[in-house]
Protein backbone atom coordinates (compact mmCIF):
# COMPACT_ATOMS: atom_id res chain seq x y z
CA UNK A 1 0.00 0.00 0.00
CA UNK A 2 2.89 2.61 0.82
CA UNK A 3 4.52 1.64 -2.17
CA UNK A 4 1.40 1.97 -4.44
CA UNK A 5 0.92 5.82 -2.58
CA UNK A 6 4.62 6.43 -2.85
CA UNK A 7 4.07 5.45 -6.73
CA UNK A 8 1.31 7.47 -7.38
CA UNK A 9 3.02 10.84 -6.05
CA UNK A 10 5.45 10.33 -7.98
CA UNK A 11 3.76 10.03 -11.19
CA UNK A 12 1.59 13.42 -10.08
CA UNK A 13 5.17 14.94 -9.61
CA UNK A 14 6.17 14.32 -12.90
CA UNK A 15 3.34 15.31 -14.14
CA UNK A 16 2.81 18.84 -12.39
CA UNK A 17 6.57 18.51 -13.68
CA UNK A 18 6.06 18.12 -17.34
CA UNK A 19 2.89 21.08 -17.47
CA UNK A 20 5.55 23.50 -15.57
CA UNK A 21 6.08 26.14 -18.65
CA UNK A 22 9.02 28.76 -17.89
CA UNK A 23 8.10 32.13 -19.26
CA UNK A 24 9.55 35.51 -20.08
CA UNK A 25 7.46 38.15 -21.06
CA UNK A 26 8.94 37.86 -24.51
CA UNK A 27 8.28 34.19 -24.92
CA UNK A 28 4.67 34.72 -23.67
CA UNK A 29 4.07 37.68 -26.23
CA UNK A 30 5.53 35.39 -28.52
CA UNK A 31 3.35 32.36 -27.68
CA UNK A 32 0.33 34.34 -27.28
CA UNK A 33 0.40 35.93 -30.97
CA UNK A 34 1.38 32.27 -32.49
CA UNK A 35 -2.08 30.86 -30.36
CA UNK A 36 -4.14 33.79 -31.03
CA UNK A 37 -7.54 32.84 -32.60
CA UNK A 38 -8.39 37.00 -33.13
CA UNK A 39 -5.07 37.03 -35.10
CA UNK A 40 -5.45 34.15 -36.90
CA UNK A 41 -8.97 35.26 -38.21
CA UNK A 42 -7.07 38.57 -39.20
CA UNK A 43 -4.59 36.66 -40.71
CA UNK A 44 -7.86 34.86 -42.49
CA UNK A 45 -9.66 37.66 -43.23
CA UNK A 46 -6.71 39.56 -44.34
CA UNK A 47 -5.68 36.87 -47.21
CA UNK A 48 -9.41 36.78 -48.22
CA UNK A 49 -9.30 40.16 -49.19
CA UNK A 50 -5.86 39.91 -51.02
CA UNK A 51 -7.57 37.21 -53.28
CA UNK A 52 -11.13 39.40 -53.50
CA UNK A 53 -8.20 42.18 -54.97
CA UNK A 54 -6.47 39.60 -57.29
CA UNK A 55 -9.72 38.69 -58.97
CA UNK A 56 -11.12 42.30 -58.84
CA UNK A 57 -7.97 42.81 -60.63
CA UNK A 58 -8.01 39.98 -63.54
CA UNK A 59 -11.48 40.96 -64.70
CA UNK A 60 -9.71 44.08 -66.46
CA UNK A 61 -7.37 41.66 -68.53
CA UNK A 62 -8.68 38.98 -71.68
CA UNK A 63 -10.17 36.21 -70.54
CA UNK A 64 -10.57 32.90 -72.76
CA UNK A 65 -13.80 30.49 -71.67
CA UNK A 66 -14.36 27.15 -73.50
CA UNK A 67 -18.22 26.18 -73.94
CA UNK A 68 -19.49 23.00 -74.94
CA UNK A 69 -22.78 21.44 -75.19
CA UNK A 70 -25.08 18.47 -76.81
CA UNK A 71 -28.40 18.14 -77.97
CA UNK A 72 -30.20 15.14 -79.61
CA UNK A 73 -32.95 16.84 -81.56
CA UNK A 74 -36.18 15.08 -82.56
CA UNK A 75 -35.58 13.09 -86.65
CA UNK A 76 -36.68 15.67 -89.43
CA UNK A 77 -35.86 17.42 -92.54
CA UNK A 78 -34.48 20.66 -93.39
CA UNK A 79 -37.43 21.99 -95.62
CA UNK A 80 -37.65 25.22 -97.44
CA UNK A 81 -40.52 27.53 -98.22
CA UNK A 82 -41.95 30.01 -100.61
CA UNK A 83 -45.17 31.83 -101.71
CA UNK A 84 -44.01 31.04 -105.46
CA UNK A 85 -43.38 27.21 -104.47
CA UNK A 86 -46.69 25.63 -104.02
CA UNK A 87 -45.02 22.47 -101.84
CA UNK A 88 -41.68 23.18 -99.47
CA UNK A 89 -38.98 21.73 -100.82
CA UNK A 90 -36.50 19.43 -98.79
CA UNK A 91 -32.65 20.23 -98.52
CA UNK A 92 -31.76 17.83 -96.31
CA UNK A 93 -32.19 15.95 -92.90
CA UNK A 94 -31.42 17.69 -89.63
CA UNK A 95 -28.91 15.76 -87.75
CA UNK A 96 -30.39 14.08 -84.46
CA UNK A 97 -27.08 14.45 -82.43
CA UNK A 98 -26.07 18.66 -82.04
CA UNK A 99 -22.65 19.47 -80.75
CA UNK A 100 -21.61 22.95 -80.22
CA UNK A 101 -18.25 23.16 -78.92
CA UNK A 102 -16.85 27.00 -78.73
CA UNK A 103 -13.52 28.90 -77.66
CA UNK A 104 -14.09 32.56 -76.47
CA UNK A 105 -12.04 35.46 -76.33
CA UNK A 106 -13.03 38.54 -74.59
CA UNK A 107 -11.28 41.85 -73.82
CA UNK A 108 -12.57 45.18 -72.19
CA UNK A 109 -11.58 47.95 -74.03
CA UNK A 110 -13.65 50.93 -72.30
CA UNK A 111 -15.56 50.84 -69.02
CA UNK A 112 -15.66 54.60 -67.73
CA UNK A 113 -13.07 52.91 -65.00
CA UNK A 114 -15.32 50.78 -63.64
CA UNK A 115 -13.43 47.55 -63.71
CA UNK A 116 -9.39 49.92 -62.80
CA UNK A 117 -11.21 51.55 -60.01
CA UNK A 118 -13.04 48.65 -58.36
CA UNK A 119 -9.32 46.42 -58.65
CA UNK A 120 -8.08 49.49 -56.65
CA UNK A 121 -10.70 49.64 -54.31
CA UNK A 122 -10.00 45.86 -53.73
CA UNK A 123 -6.72 46.23 -53.43
CA UNK A 124 -6.50 49.24 -50.87
CA UNK A 125 -8.95 46.74 -48.97
CA UNK A 126 -6.76 44.34 -48.66
CA UNK A 127 -3.74 46.74 -47.77
CA UNK A 128 -6.56 47.66 -44.87
CA UNK A 129 -6.91 44.41 -43.34
CA UNK A 130 -3.25 43.44 -43.46
CA UNK A 131 -3.02 46.94 -41.24
CA UNK A 132 -5.58 45.70 -39.03
CA UNK A 133 -4.42 42.49 -38.75
CA UNK A 134 -0.61 44.51 -37.74
CA UNK A 135 -2.79 46.75 -35.27
CA UNK A 136 -4.08 43.22 -33.82
CA UNK A 137 -0.31 42.15 -32.94
CA UNK A 138 -0.22 45.05 -30.69
CA UNK A 139 -3.51 44.60 -28.74
CA UNK A 140 -2.40 41.22 -28.01
CA UNK A 141 1.04 42.49 -26.99
CA UNK A 142 -1.10 44.60 -24.71
CA UNK A 143 -3.43 42.05 -23.39
CA UNK A 144 -0.48 39.58 -22.77
CA UNK A 145 1.66 42.03 -20.98
CA UNK A 146 -1.19 42.89 -19.13
CA UNK A 147 -1.91 39.42 -17.63
CA UNK A 148 1.62 38.36 -17.29
CA UNK A 149 2.09 41.46 -14.71
CA UNK A 150 -0.98 40.86 -12.97
CA UNK A 151 0.02 37.22 -12.28
CA UNK A 152 3.63 38.47 -10.91
CA UNK A 153 1.56 40.71 -8.99
CA UNK A 154 -1.15 38.44 -7.59
CA UNK A 155 2.51 36.31 -6.70
CA UNK A 156 3.51 38.74 -5.13
CA UNK A 157 0.95 40.17 -2.46
CA UNK A 158 0.92 36.26 -2.06
CA UNK A 159 4.41 35.78 -1.00
CA UNK A 160 3.89 39.22 1.43
CA UNK A 161 0.89 37.41 2.98
CA UNK A 162 2.92 34.36 3.87
CA UNK A 163 5.85 36.66 5.43
CA UNK A 164 2.68 38.39 6.94
CA UNK A 165 1.78 35.26 8.70
CA UNK A 166 5.09 34.12 9.62
CA UNK A 167 5.66 37.04 11.30
CA UNK A 168 2.74 37.21 12.94
CA UNK A 169 3.31 33.67 14.15
CA UNK A 170 6.63 34.93 15.71
CA UNK A 171 4.71 37.43 17.27
CA UNK A 172 2.52 35.18 18.93
CA UNK A 173 5.23 33.06 20.67
CA UNK A 174 7.09 36.45 21.86
CA UNK A 175 4.15 37.42 23.31
CA UNK A 176 3.48 34.21 24.95
CA UNK A 177 7.20 34.12 26.34
CA UNK A 178 6.15 37.93 27.60
CA UNK A 179 3.51 36.68 29.27
CA UNK A 180 5.52 33.89 31.45
CA UNK A 181 7.35 36.99 32.01
CA UNK A 182 4.19 39.18 33.18
CA UNK A 183 5.11 41.51 30.67
CA UNK A 184 1.58 40.86 28.53
CA UNK A 185 -1.60 39.75 29.42
CA UNK A 186 -4.31 37.35 27.62
CA UNK A 187 -6.14 40.49 26.11
CA UNK A 188 -2.06 41.36 24.11
CA UNK A 189 -2.34 37.44 22.87
CA UNK A 190 -5.72 37.38 21.87
CA UNK A 191 -5.23 40.88 19.81
CA UNK A 192 -1.91 38.87 18.19
CA UNK A 193 -3.95 35.42 17.64
CA UNK A 194 -7.00 37.66 15.83
CA UNK A 195 -4.65 39.20 13.51
CA UNK A 196 -2.74 36.53 12.62
CA UNK A 197 -6.34 34.38 11.89
CA UNK A 198 -7.10 37.44 9.51
CA UNK A 199 -3.69 36.86 8.07
CA UNK A 200 -4.11 33.61 7.53
CA UNK A 201 -7.69 34.23 5.96
CA UNK A 202 -6.23 36.86 3.51
CA UNK A 203 -3.26 34.74 2.43
CA UNK A 204 -5.94 31.63 1.32
CA UNK A 205 -7.77 34.92 -0.61
CA UNK A 206 -4.14 35.86 -2.32
CA UNK A 207 -3.23 32.24 -3.06
CA UNK A 208 -6.94 31.72 -5.08
CA UNK A 209 -6.27 35.06 -6.55
CA UNK A 210 -2.57 33.99 -8.34
CA UNK A 211 -4.17 30.70 -8.78
CA UNK A 212 -6.94 32.90 -10.95
CA UNK A 213 -4.90 35.21 -12.26
CA UNK A 214 -2.32 31.78 -13.79
CA UNK A 215 -5.38 30.61 -15.05
CA UNK A 216 -6.23 33.88 -17.39
CA UNK A 217 -2.94 33.80 -18.29
CA UNK A 218 -3.04 30.61 -20.04
CA UNK A 219 -6.34 31.73 -21.46
CA UNK A 220 -4.70 34.44 -23.27
CA UNK A 221 -2.00 32.07 -24.49
CA UNK A 222 -4.44 29.48 -25.32
CA UNK A 223 -3.17 26.89 -23.28
CA UNK A 224 -4.65 24.82 -20.77
CA UNK A 225 -5.43 26.38 -17.84
CA UNK A 226 -4.05 23.77 -15.95
CA UNK A 227 -0.41 24.65 -17.05
CA UNK A 228 2.01 25.77 -14.41
CA UNK A 229 3.65 28.72 -14.90
CA UNK A 230 7.38 30.25 -13.12
CA UNK A 231 7.37 33.46 -14.51
CA UNK A 232 11.09 34.54 -15.10
CA UNK A 233 10.79 38.56 -15.84
CA UNK A 234 10.50 41.33 -13.40
CA UNK A 235 8.82 44.90 -13.97
CA UNK A 236 11.80 46.58 -13.50
CA UNK A 237 13.12 45.14 -16.86
CA UNK A 238 10.42 46.24 -18.25
CA UNK A 239 9.03 49.20 -16.25
CA UNK A 240 11.74 52.16 -18.25
CA UNK A 241 11.90 55.50 -17.15
CA UNK A 242 8.91 57.70 -16.82
CA UNK A 243 8.66 60.56 -19.04
CA UNK A 244 9.33 62.67 -16.12
CA UNK A 245 12.53 61.01 -15.00
CA UNK A 246 13.94 61.72 -18.81
CA UNK A 247 12.59 64.88 -19.68
CA UNK A 248 11.08 63.13 -22.43
CA UNK A 249 8.93 64.81 -25.24
CA UNK A 250 5.35 66.44 -25.17
CA UNK A 251 2.17 64.81 -25.29
CA UNK A 252 1.80 66.63 -28.58
CA UNK A 253 5.00 65.19 -30.10
CA UNK A 254 3.93 61.71 -29.01
CA UNK A 255 0.80 62.17 -30.70
CA UNK A 256 2.31 63.11 -33.87
CA UNK A 257 4.33 59.79 -33.26
CA UNK A 258 1.53 57.72 -33.20
CA UNK A 259 -0.33 59.65 -36.09
CA UNK A 260 2.85 58.64 -38.07
CA UNK A 261 2.69 54.71 -36.68
CA UNK A 262 -0.58 53.55 -36.28
CA UNK A 263 -1.72 50.84 -38.18
CA UNK A 264 -4.66 51.18 -37.52
CA UNK A 265 -4.92 54.80 -38.11
CA UNK A 266 -2.98 54.32 -41.89
CA UNK A 267 -5.82 51.40 -42.19
CA UNK A 268 -8.50 54.20 -42.01
CA UNK A 269 -6.91 56.32 -44.19
CA UNK A 270 -6.29 53.17 -46.76
CA UNK A 271 -10.56 52.68 -46.79
CA UNK A 272 -10.49 56.44 -47.25
CA UNK A 273 -8.90 56.03 -50.22
CA UNK A 274 -11.18 52.66 -51.27
CA UNK A 275 -14.38 54.42 -50.86
CA UNK A 276 -13.19 57.24 -53.40
CA UNK A 277 -12.02 54.31 -55.72
CA UNK A 278 -15.40 53.11 -55.45
CA UNK A 279 -17.69 56.03 -56.33
CA UNK A 280 -15.23 56.47 -59.69
CA UNK A 281 -16.30 52.55 -59.54
CA UNK A 282 -20.07 53.45 -59.16
CA UNK A 283 -19.65 56.65 -61.84
CA UNK A 284 -18.39 54.04 -64.31
CA UNK A 285 -22.05 53.05 -64.75
CA UNK A 286 -22.71 56.11 -66.70
CA UNK A 287 -20.69 55.62 -69.40
CA UNK A 288 -20.62 52.99 -72.04
CA UNK A 289 -19.07 49.30 -71.64
CA UNK A 290 -16.90 48.55 -74.54
CA UNK A 291 -15.16 45.23 -75.18
CA UNK A 292 -13.49 43.21 -77.84
CA UNK A 293 -15.22 39.82 -78.75
CA UNK A 294 -13.06 36.28 -80.80
CA UNK A 295 -14.88 33.30 -80.91
CA UNK A 296 -13.66 29.88 -82.51
CA UNK A 297 -16.84 27.65 -83.10
CA UNK A 298 -16.18 24.00 -83.38
CA UNK A 299 -19.61 22.58 -83.96
CA UNK A 300 -21.14 19.13 -85.34
CA UNK A 301 -23.23 19.66 -88.19
CA UNK A 302 -22.00 23.42 -88.08
CA UNK A 303 -25.22 26.15 -89.69
CA UNK A 304 -22.44 28.06 -91.42
CA UNK A 305 -21.78 25.03 -93.71
CA UNK A 306 -24.23 24.45 -96.20
CA UNK A 307 -25.71 21.88 -96.83
CA UNK A 308 -25.49 20.57 -93.32
CA UNK A 309 -23.75 17.79 -92.62
CA UNK A 310 -23.25 15.84 -89.32
CA UNK A 311 -19.62 16.51 -89.12
CA UNK A 312 -17.58 18.76 -86.91
CA UNK A 313 -16.46 22.03 -89.08
CA UNK A 314 -14.60 25.26 -87.38
CA UNK A 315 -15.74 28.79 -88.06
CA UNK A 316 -14.00 32.14 -86.56
CA UNK A 317 -15.44 35.49 -85.81
CA UNK A 318 -13.92 38.81 -84.26
CA UNK A 319 -16.09 41.61 -83.48
CA UNK A 320 -16.91 44.70 -81.14
CA UNK A 321 -19.45 44.60 -78.64
CA UNK A 322 -20.73 48.35 -77.18
CA UNK A 323 -23.57 48.30 -74.58
CA UNK A 324 -24.89 51.65 -72.15
CA UNK A 325 -27.81 51.36 -70.21
CA UNK A 326 -30.20 53.99 -71.58
CA UNK A 327 -32.50 53.89 -68.23
CA UNK A 328 -32.66 51.59 -65.21
CA UNK A 329 -35.17 53.34 -62.98
CA UNK A 330 -31.89 54.69 -61.73
CA UNK A 331 -30.02 52.42 -60.21
CA UNK A 332 -26.64 53.75 -61.60
CA UNK A 333 -27.23 56.86 -59.53
CA UNK A 334 -28.47 54.89 -56.74
CA UNK A 335 -25.33 52.72 -56.52
CA UNK A 336 -23.33 56.34 -56.78
CA UNK A 337 -25.09 57.47 -53.77
CA UNK A 338 -24.42 54.72 -51.92
CA UNK A 339 -20.76 55.03 -52.89
CA UNK A 340 -20.54 58.62 -51.65
CA UNK A 341 -22.97 57.77 -48.77
CA UNK A 342 -19.55 54.89 -47.82
CA UNK A 343 -16.76 57.79 -48.30
CA UNK A 344 -18.01 60.24 -45.74
CA UNK A 345 -18.78 57.37 -43.87
CA UNK A 346 -14.87 56.30 -44.04
CA UNK A 347 -13.85 59.86 -43.40
CA UNK A 348 -15.96 60.50 -40.46
CA UNK A 349 -14.53 57.37 -39.33
CA UNK A 350 -10.86 58.33 -39.83
CA UNK A 351 -11.20 61.82 -37.96
CA UNK A 352 -13.38 59.58 -35.16
CA UNK A 353 -10.32 57.51 -35.02
CA UNK A 354 -7.66 60.52 -34.61
CA UNK A 355 -9.22 61.88 -31.86
CA UNK A 356 -9.64 58.57 -30.27
CA UNK A 357 -6.05 58.13 -30.44
CA UNK A 358 -5.03 61.27 -29.73
CA UNK A 359 -7.03 61.00 -26.64
CA UNK A 360 -5.46 57.87 -25.90
CA UNK A 361 -2.04 59.03 -25.94
CA UNK A 362 -2.79 61.65 -23.72
CA UNK A 363 -4.28 59.62 -21.46
CA UNK A 364 -1.34 56.86 -21.64
CA UNK A 365 1.20 59.87 -20.80
CA UNK A 366 -0.50 60.98 -18.21
CA UNK A 367 -1.00 56.90 -16.64
CA UNK A 368 3.19 56.85 -17.02
CA UNK A 369 3.76 59.62 -15.40
CA UNK A 370 1.82 59.00 -12.49
CA UNK A 371 3.07 55.64 -11.76
CA UNK A 372 6.62 56.77 -12.13
CA UNK A 373 5.32 59.48 -9.07
CA UNK A 374 3.84 56.50 -6.96
CA UNK A 375 6.58 54.26 -7.58
CA UNK A 376 8.69 56.86 -6.24
CA UNK A 377 6.63 57.47 -2.93
CA UNK A 378 6.05 53.96 -2.60
CA UNK A 379 10.16 53.30 -2.53
CA UNK A 380 10.29 55.66 0.31
CA UNK A 381 7.17 53.97 1.98
CA UNK A 382 8.60 50.51 2.31
CA UNK A 383 12.13 51.90 3.64
CA UNK A 384 10.12 53.75 6.38
CA UNK A 385 7.40 50.63 6.88
CA UNK A 386 10.34 48.41 7.33
CA UNK A 387 12.39 50.40 9.80
CA UNK A 388 9.19 51.26 12.05
CA UNK A 389 8.55 47.71 12.23
CA UNK A 390 11.98 47.17 13.42
CA UNK A 391 11.76 49.66 16.04
CA UNK A 392 8.54 48.24 17.18
CA UNK A 393 9.42 44.78 17.41
CA UNK A 394 12.76 45.72 19.31
CA UNK A 395 10.32 47.51 21.94
CA UNK A 396 8.30 44.74 22.02
CA UNK A 397 10.09 42.48 22.70
CA UNK A 398 11.60 44.38 25.45
CA UNK A 399 7.89 44.74 26.81
CA UNK A 400 8.31 48.67 25.98
CA UNK A 401 5.55 49.24 23.50
CA UNK A 402 2.12 47.23 23.04
CA UNK A 403 0.90 44.55 20.90
CA UNK A 404 -1.36 47.40 18.66
CA UNK A 405 2.34 49.18 18.15
CA UNK A 406 3.44 46.11 16.89
CA UNK A 407 -0.13 44.95 14.37
CA UNK A 408 -0.27 48.36 13.17
CA UNK A 409 3.36 48.96 12.07
CA UNK A 410 3.33 45.37 10.30
CA UNK A 411 -0.34 46.15 8.77
CA UNK A 412 1.84 49.35 7.77
CA UNK A 413 4.76 47.02 6.18
CA UNK A 414 2.09 44.38 4.44
CA UNK A 415 0.36 48.00 2.62
CA UNK A 416 3.56 49.56 1.87
CA UNK A 417 4.77 46.23 -0.20
CA UNK A 418 2.16 45.99 -1.67
CA UNK A 419 2.00 49.44 -3.09
CA UNK A 420 5.39 49.08 -4.04
CA UNK A 421 4.85 46.23 -6.02
CA UNK A 422 1.95 47.37 -7.58
CA UNK A 423 3.38 50.51 -8.25
CA UNK A 424 6.38 48.60 -10.22
CA UNK A 425 3.78 46.45 -11.75
CA UNK A 426 1.84 49.90 -13.08
CA UNK A 427 4.60 51.51 -14.13
CA UNK A 428 5.55 48.56 -16.46
CA UNK A 429 1.80 48.63 -18.11
CA UNK A 430 1.55 51.97 -18.52
CA UNK A 431 4.77 51.99 -20.20
CA UNK A 432 3.09 48.95 -22.25
CA UNK A 433 -0.10 50.93 -23.16
CA UNK A 434 1.66 54.01 -24.07
CA UNK A 435 3.64 51.79 -26.75
CA UNK A 436 0.44 50.36 -27.81
CA UNK A 437 -0.71 53.90 -28.14
CA UNK A 438 2.00 55.03 -29.99
CA UNK A 439 2.81 52.28 -32.32
CA UNK A 440 5.32 50.02 -30.73
CA UNK A 441 8.01 49.61 -27.81
CA UNK A 442 10.51 50.82 -29.80
CA UNK A 443 8.73 54.16 -29.99
CA UNK A 444 8.75 54.62 -26.37
CA UNK A 445 12.23 54.43 -26.12
CA UNK A 446 12.68 56.57 -28.48
CA UNK A 447 10.19 58.87 -26.78
CA UNK A 448 11.92 58.91 -23.31
CA UNK A 449 15.08 59.26 -24.28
Amino acid sequence: MKWTIAGWMLCTALAVAQTRTSLTLEEAIRIGKENNRGLKISAARAEADQARASEAGAMRFAGLAFYGSYYHLQEGQFRLAATSIPLPISVGNVPPNQYVLRLGLRQPLFTGSRLSATAEAAALQASASELDRAMSEEDVTLNVSAAYWSLYQARQVERFSRENVLRLESYRVDTERLMKAGLATRNDLLRVEVQLSGARINLIEMENDALIAEMNLNSVLAQPTTTAIQLLSTPEAFAGPALQETGGDSVQHLAAIAAGRRTDLQAASTRVQAAGASVTAAKGGWWPQIEFNANFNYNNPNSRYQPITPEFLGKWDVGVTVSMDIWNWGATGNRVEQAEAALKQARLQESQLAENVSLEVHRASLNLHRAGQKLSVAKIGVDQATENLRVSSEKYRSGLSTPTDLLDAELSLLQSQTQLSGARVELALARAALARAIGGQETVGEAVK
